[in-house]
This record gives structure tokens, sequence and C-alpha cells, in this order.
């Protein structure tokens, strides 16, 4: 075999190590659950694999209306037709899978009005992970860092299933749910990053030098505070025993071909080589156990942080001499470091490298990392955008319910999802009362408590007041209508649910119309009965001035008020007579009685009687009397 043949060989052979890692040990593709909500047929839940891009919402969900791109629409160009919403539900959109990658899909989705992106595989396969492009795949650089949408990967015959129902016109609700993609077990969150100190590998470098930079303080709050353990991780290579002394080799692994990377600049002539990489990455490994020692772990951030700005390979500072400088300033010892590190030349096992390279061969619930960089939080492979925000997000899911630190419930992670077309949750625009919750996880369409009122409903198309204080709420969602001072409603406080037509009006309780009782001929029915059609009521009018009687739909005769008038002074008078002739006669006869009294009393003075002949004359006085 020619030199050149050698060295292409070896080239690919390190390029393919992982590759063969993969196939000894079974990877995992991190999924999440697509369920459809209104159909029997497709009811199961089916699963998706998630990509490596846009932004997942970790701990929770999306319910969305689906909506097929259309046969041949690829979204490798621009979509014709904007996905605007055509129900309450955010859309999802369906797109194939082929010709351009998945990235560039996603993103026209997005432009496109879409609230969420599924990929429906073009070949029967098992699920694979959606891995965002090279840099040479497109001309837009910044491709990944403008996808805010989640997305994933669907089964060949589930998205046929979907894509026949939607051309036959059927409406497909899905629920798109991430909540179990992260385990959640108890009040800390253990989580790592697969990394690598090249500065120089492209957009992969960038996103993981960007990331760390922006995570830091948010790491560190976590780690200070007891809420999470971190542990970096570094991919490495190796050579195979009969090319450790080639050339290549010697130039990209350290500890006899034992540790490798690949060189930088693919130039195995000039500039950084493999071989610096290994070493700066065993050195910060060092640095985190030499600082977790010390109780202060998250000091790895700072010299990462600090090393990639003192230090860089694009500045051609990358260098031993450099990070013993940072290590120095930061206060960590240099000989214990040193000691981590070890000799790097001799031809034996490396025990922290070691244990790496064995960690990387996968768990059998994480499986093999595969993708740089990579981040894991508990146990699990983490899918989406690798930035602040994000992934803060996505550890936060991971704590049990209740148990979240500050930061998680702070303002600075919520975007509040409730300020864009109201997170396409139920809203009451006239009561500005909203069935939409913003937090960490993302939001909640779940309907309301106003003022002790609980409102039922799904939370997305509707929510109604429910108990016996619901019409104080915008009168129960029912008819109300005020004309001329009267005020009429559909809800009534003795029922706790439903409307209902006031007597006077039809309809359905969510708008009543004044019955025209006079036309419908269901009042005043009697001979010399007029109707007057009143709104939410009627009048009835008898002619010849006779009253109407309503209970027997009926007319009577009036009387005058001048018969009346002198039939009441005929009786006051009588009344007063018949007073002052009783009034009279009482008096004439208690006088007369006194008189008889007084008599006898001064006759018993002069003429002295015996009792019985004195009670004799007195009664033949008094007869005389009478007579």
């Amino acid at each position: 075999m020619s030199p050149s043949n050698k060295e292409t060989v070896l080239t690919l052979f390190l390029a393919l190590t992982m590759v063969v890692n993969v196939v000894s040990t079974r990877f995992f593709v991190e999924k999440s659950s697509v369920t459809v909500l209104n159909s029997w047929e497709m009811k199961a839940k089916h699963d998706a694999a998630i990509a490596n891009f846009g932004i997942p919402s970790h701990g929770g969900f999306m319910i969305g209306s689906a909506v097929y791109a259309g046969q041949g629409a690829y979204g490798c160009d621009p979509l014709n037709e904007t996905f605007k919403p055509k129900s309450p539900y955010p859309t999802i959109l369906i797109i194939d899978r082929g010709v351009c990658n998945y990235a560039l899909k996603i993103w026209n989705g997005q432009q496109a009005g879409a609230a969420a992106v599924l990929l429906a595989d073009d070949i029967v396969e098992p699920l694979i992970a959606m891995d965002s492009p090279e840099e040479s795949q497109h001309e837009d650089p910044d491709l990944i860092e403008k996808i805010k949408i989640p997305s994933a990967l669907i089964l060949h015959s589930f998205g046929g299933s979907l894509k026949k129902a939607l051309n036959k016109g059927e409406e497909i609700v899905l629920k798109i749910d991430w909540s179990e993609t992260i385990p959640n077990p108890d009040e800390r969150v253990e989580y790592e990053l697969w990394a690598n100190t090249n500065d120089e590998c492209g957009v992969h470098c960038n996103e993981q030098m960007s990331f760390i930079k922006n995570f830091k303080g948010t790491a560190q709050i976590l780690e200070k505070g007891g809420h999470a353990l971190f542990t970096p991780h570094y991919i490495s290579w190796f050579c195979p025993q009969e090319l450790r002394r080639s050339r290549q080799c010697k130039s990209q692994c350290i500890n006899q071909g034992r540790y490798c990377a690949p060189d930088p600049e693919l130039d195995y002539e000039d500039g950084y080589n493999g071989k610096d990489v290994v070493y700066e990455n065993l050195r910060q490994l060092c640095v985190h156990k030499v600082a977790k020692e010390k109780n202060s772990s998250w000091v790895w951030w700072d010299y990462v942080t600090d090393f990639n700005i003192r230090c860089s390979m694009k500045e051609k500072k990358y260098s031993k001499e450099c990070a013993q400088t940072v290590v120095e300033s930061l206060g960590l010892s240099l000989e214990k470091i040193k000691k981590c590190i070890g000799d790097t030349d001799a031809d034996v096992e490396n025990e922290v490298l070691k244990a790496e390279q064995a960690f990387q061969l996968g768990q059998e619930k994480r499986g093999v990392v595969t993708i740089f960089p990579t981040l894991i939080i508990n146990n699990s492979q983490y899918r989406g955008k690798l930035e602040r925000t994000s992934v803060l997000k996505a550890i936060c899911s991971g704590y049990k319910e209740g148990t979240e630190p500050l930061i998680c419930l702070s303002t600075d992670i919520e975007t509040d999802e409730c300020l864009v077309a109201n997170g396409g949750c139920w809203q009451d625009k006239i009561s500005n009362i909203t069935a939409c919750k913003d937090t960490f996880r993302g939001r909640v369409c779940e309907c309301p408590v106003v003022n002790g009122v609980q409102y039922k409903g799904d939370g997305y198309t509707s929510c109604k007041p429910y108990g016996p204080a619901r019409c104080s709420m915008n009168e129960g969602g029912c008819w109300s209508e005020t004309r001329n001072g009267l005020t009429f409603s559909a809800c009534l406080n003795s029922e706790t649910s439903g409307c209902r037509c006031p007597l006077g009006f039809h309809g359905d309780g969510l708008k009543c119309e004044d019955i025209d009782e006079c036309k419908e001929k269901s009042a005043c029915q009697c001979d010399d009965c007029k109707c007057k059609n009143n709104w939410g009521g009627y009048e009835c009018k008898c002619s010849n001035n006779s009253l109407y009687m309503k209970e027997q739909d009926t007319c009577i005769e009036r009387i005058s008020r001048s018969r009346s008038r002198w039939f009441f002074i005929i009786v006051v008078m009588t009344a007063i007579a018949g007073i002052s002739l009783s009034s009279y006669i009482f008096y004439k006869y208690h006088i007369q009685a006194y008189m008889d009294s007084e008599i006898v009393s001064v006759m018993s003075q002069y003429i002295p009687l015996d009792s019985q002949n004195l009670h004799q004359d007195s009664n033949q006085i008094g007869n005389c009397n009478l007579l």
C-alpha cells in the first residue's frame, strides 16, 4: 500500500471510529410522542425523533391543527402558501423528507407560519436523529440560529396515515408531548456536556463556546445552590494497533495512539494538530476534577471561558503555557493538575481519558454520544437549540414538580407565550379573561378561576363560568341586553350551568329575541281586547273603558267615579248617624239610673222605712217612674 493510500485509510478510520462504536452499542434516539386527538383510528401514541435544533418544549406539550404542505412540496424552497391557523389551534405543518437538509425545510415552514414541523419519512426505516447540517450544506451560516420552532421526524407509515386523512379534507388535531423527554425524579438535576477544546471546527465549535459563555452564570448559580450536578466530558478516538507508529497517529494522538482527535486544520504538516486538542481536553477534565476536590467545581466554567478568550486557536495562542497562566489566575493548584494529566508520551493508559472513552460508548438508557456538542440532562440526550434560555428550561423541567429553584421561576427565562395570539388559548376580550397561563415549562391553556368563579372547558376553544356566582362574570357567558332602562339576562343564579332565555324571549340562551305575543296570538284573546307588544312583554287594553284581568284574559266593566263617590258619601253618613243615635240612647239611660239612686238616698234620710218596705217602695217608685 502506498503512503498516500495509508494516509487516506487512516483519515477515514479516525473519522469513522465513532460509527463503529455506534454499531457495537445501541444508539438511542431522543423521542417525543405525537397523539391524534380527534381520530379513533390513529389515536394511539406515535413516536417522533426530536430534531437537534429549534426549540422543543421540554417538560411541556403543544396542541395544533395538522396541515400538509402538499405532494412534492418538500420545503426546500419558500412555500407559496402561508399556513395561518384556520382554527383556534396553532398550525403543525407536515412536510415530506427528502431532496434537501432538515434545517432548510424547518426554516421555510417557520417562515410560512407553522408553529411546529413534522417531517414524514420518505422510506420505511427506524427513526433517526435530525442533526443540524454543516455550514457547507447551505449558503446561510446563521440558518440554525434563526429556527425558533420545534420539529421532529415521524415514521413513513404514520406520515402516510396523516396525509391520507388530510387529503380527504378531515381536520386532524395533534398533541406533541415532550414531557417525558427529560425525567424529573428528584430535587437535583444531573447534566453533562460533551465538548471539544478545538475552536476551529466551524459552526459546532462556535455554538459550543457561545453556549458556555452565556450559560456560565446560570450554571454556577445552580451548582452553588446545590440544585445541579454538572460534569464535563470530551470526545476522543483511538488509533488501531498496527498504525500507532504512523506519522498521522503520532500527530493526532497521545499515550501512543490510545487517545486521538482529528487535526483542527486537516493539515498534518502545519499549525495545530489533534494531539494538542487531546492534551487540552485532558487538562480541562483535570481542572474540573481539582476544582471539585475544593468544593468549587463551578470554576470549570470560568477556566473554559477564559481559555477561549486568552488562548484562542484562531489567534495562535492555543498552548500549554497560556493554559497554565489561566489556571494560576483562578487560584487552582498547577501541580495537582499536572499530576492528574500524567505522562502523555508514556505507553500506558491514562485513567482519566480511559474512563471518558468508556463513558462515551454509552449507557443502557442514554446511548452512544455521536453528536458534538451533546448535552445530556438526567441521563437523557437534550434535543434542541444549544442556547441559554432553551437549555435552562430543559434543565428546569428535570426537577420534581414543585422543587424547582428560584432561577427556574424568574421572569428571566419566561418568554410569555401568551402575548402572541394569546398562546392559541381561549380568551374573553370583553372582560379580558384568558385561559393562557405562561410558565417556564411553556404556556398552558387552562380555564381560570376569577373572583372565586371557576371556568370550565377545554381551554382552547371555550371556557364558561360554572357555579352559583357565575352570573356575576359577564352574565355567565349568556345573552344579556338592556333597553330603555330594562335589563334581561339568560343567566340564572339558581342554576350552576347553562343559559335559558327569560320569559318573553326565545332562543338558545346565547342569543335571545323578543317574542311578539300579539302576533303569535298567545295573549289578549278576549273579544274586547286590544294587544300591544313591548320588548320582553306585552300590554292588553279593553274597549269601552273596561278593566283587563290578565289571569282570566277578560274585560270587566269599570264603576264610574261619580257613582262611586256618592255611594261612599252615603255609606259614611249612614255610619255617622247610627253612631250618634246609639250614643244618645246610652247617655239617656245612664242619667235616668243615676237620678233614681239619688232620690232613694234623700228619702231614706227623712222617712225611715224597714229594709223590706223600703225595697218594695223603691220598686214601686221605680215602676211609677217608668210609667
